[in-house]
């Protein structure tokens, strides 16, 4: 059984280059999305957030896997949407201060009922899955937008960061939307300067 896997679909979004920013056009996608406040590193908001979003993620997988259709498919890796409070620079502002969606993104055959019943599995089986009940499934519509790998600890991404603003800038268009990241490495398992995340932001 041949595995879907959205991201190697989707090349262009999830595996730019790590030299120079690329345009790219996103279409619509849906997500499993949780939104929260805080930082990241030390709220554990952010990490319930993940282990629902996971939770939903594996147990659907596995739905579909078992089901009628047999089709098999890879779990999306984790993104993020960040942005802070109008009027507040994101780059400059303290982390605490920071809004954030979690999601990961779903392949088109998860439909709203089958994350229904993915949650009355989880209830059934009573696992023990903080904010299961905050996750929701969204289409989430992107658009034309900017983005480069960065290569490295997530707290040494502000040159790319700002040289993904100024080929925004320098191409004639505004910043649009909140900041997206794409987080391709398992910090658990990769050292801190062999990390890899997309660094995505919308354009007008």
């Amino acid at each position: 059984m041949a595995k879907k896997d959205l991201s190697k679909d989707l090349q262009a979004l999830y595996f730019p280059s790590s030299n120079e920013p690329t345009t790219v056009g996103v279409p619509k996608m849906n997500f499993l999305m949780v939104d929260g406040r805080g930082d990241p590193n030390k709220s554990k908001d952010f990490q319930d957030a993940i282990g629902a979003l996971y939770s939903l993620s594996y147990t659907m997988k596995f739905m579909i896997k078992l089901g009628t259709t047999k089709v098999e498919h890879i779990v999306m890796p984790l993104e993020a949407l960040w942005w802070t409070d109008e009027g507040v620079n994101f780059l400059t502002a303290g982390k605490e201060t920071w809004n954030w969606t979690a999601m990961i993104a779903q392949p088109d055959h998860v439909t709203k009922d089958l994350v229904s019943k993915a949650r009355e599995e989880i209830v059934r089986k009573k696992k023990e899955v903080p904010d299961l009940d905050k996750v929701r499934f969204e289409e989430f519509d992107e658009g034309i937008s900017a983005q480069i790998m960065h290569i490295g600890p997530y707290s040494a991404e502000r040159p790319n960061i700002e040289k993904l603003h100024k080929y925004i800038a320098d191409s004639g268009h505004a910043l649009r939307g909140k900041h997206h990241e794409i987080y391709l490495s398992d910090p658990s398992r990769s050292k801190p300067e062999k990390l890899k995340t997309v660094i995505r932001q919308p354009m007008k």
